[in-house]
């Protein structure tokens, strides 16, 4: 459906029924190349082979839409495929030559996005290569990443800030007896632009500070939530695990290596402003051309960070449309049933969270049905999972 072409002057926000077509659009492919994702995570499945299947379901989903419009429409992976493994945070998409493969039991998080025309629409799970419900730390850390996504879900709305999103997550995340993990952001969405200024931090500390933010309605945010049962603190460990970068627009510099140079040519062609896995370009030549242009600040690395062997670390993000009738959650997956260890029944502040409604009141009366849905949370965790994909299927 080619609409108005000629809109070029203004920020497109979601006060646009064009711009929330392609934002749904966008996450309806993100939503079910996760579930092809989930479906493919076997044991013994190689880890490179399932980042691969992701990637060409949302190019191959994404390329036949928009495609008789008479301006050409950008569209395609957002973020690539990421499957990283029990104690590793983030990131991990490996090269083609890499024989990493699952095993039961493992606690996999899955990261990925697409995008249609520069809407964005970002996705992350966690699922356990386990029959049956999941139990133990495992069950605590994805329902503290699951619990602390359901809160941040009611409190990025218009008129709250940032940091009351900062607390509440703490909050959760300490009734589970795990931490947040530091460095991670929630970011503003913009067209092509997947790290807007206003951001939500995960945990506040001395290195990292951002500035005081209110949300406003017909805002997009990636909400990303990331909990360990370790201390928080991830490392990097080998810098030759990371394959995902982003080019840095702002920056120029002269290449002196010859393949460096090729490779960013190539880049600025096929990824002048998405993150890209270096999968894509040659391997070879991959290798030797990116230190340079990493090293000039020309590319920005998204490193593969691990948490002590042993410590289990969940990850949830999910993509919410700040709508006047308010939030609306457009990308999920249904949790495994969970049997946590921990909780917060007793917590009558995180209680009292998950018990707002996810519309707001309109003359006229608007339909109010989630808040009760909602106080079924923190009786049993398991239910989170409806009420999670109960918001995102609605509108």
């Amino acid at each position: 459906m080619s609409d108005d072409e000629t809109k070029e002057e203004i920020e497109l926000d979601l006060s646009s029924s064009d711009v929330v077509t392609k934002y749904k659009s966008a996450a309806e492919i993100v939503n079910r190349a996760l579930q092809l994702v989930v479906s493919k995570c076997k044991p013994k499945a190689k880890i490179v082979d399932i980042c691969e299947k992701g990637d060409a379901f949302i190019r191959e989903q994404a390329g036949s839409m928009y495609k008789n419009v008479k301006k050409k429409i950008e569209r395609g992976v957002a973020f690539p495929t990421c499957i990283s493994v029990n104690n590793t945070v983030c990131h991990f998409s490996p090269m083609g030559s890499d024989e990493t493969v699952l095993e039961e039991n493992d606690v996999v998080k899955i990261d990925m996005g697409c995008h249609i025309d520069g809407f964005i629409a970002v996705v992350a799970h966690t699922h356990v290569l386990h029959e049956g419900p999941v139990g133990g730390r495992a069950a605590d850390v994805i329902a503290a990443a699951n619990t602390a996504a359901e809160v941040a879900l009611r409190l990025v709305r218009p008129g709250k800030k940032n940091k009351d999103v900062t607390e509440a997550i703490q909050k959760v995340a300490a009734g589970y007896d795990c931490k947040v993990v530091e460095g991670v952001l929630s970011h503003q969405l913009k067209q092509f632009v997947i790290d807007g200024n206003k951001v939500i931090l995960s945990v506040g500390n001395p290195e990292t500070r951002v500035d005081d933010a209110e949300f406003e309605e017909n805002e997009v945010y990636s909400v990303d939530i990331v909990m360990s049962t370790g201390d928080g603190k991830p490392k990097l460990l080998d810098e030759k695990q990371t394959t995902i970068y982003k080019r840095a627009v702002d920056k120029n510099y002269h290449l002196k290596m010859k393949a460096s140079r090729f490779i960013f040519s190539e880049i600025s062609q096929k990824f002048p402003i998405m993150p890209f896995t270096a999968r894509a370009l040659e391997e070879k030549r991959a290798r030797l051309g990116l230190v340079e242009c990493v090293n000039h600040d020309l590319l920005q690395p998204y490193p593969v960070l691990h948490e002590k062997p042993g410590d289990l670390v969940a990850h949830i993000k999910f993509t919410v449309l700040l709508m006047p009738n308010g939030p609306d959650r457009i990308t999920s997956h249904t949790l495994q049933q969970l049997q946590p260890t921990k909780g917060i029944d007793n917590d009558p502040e995180i209680k009292a969270w998950l018990a707002l409604g996810l519309k707001t009141k309109k003359k006229g009366g608007g339909k109010k049905k989630k808040g009760k849905k909602s106080e079924n949370l923190t009786e049993a965790e398991p239910m989170e999972e409806e009420t999670v994909n109960g918001a995102a299927a609605q509108e």
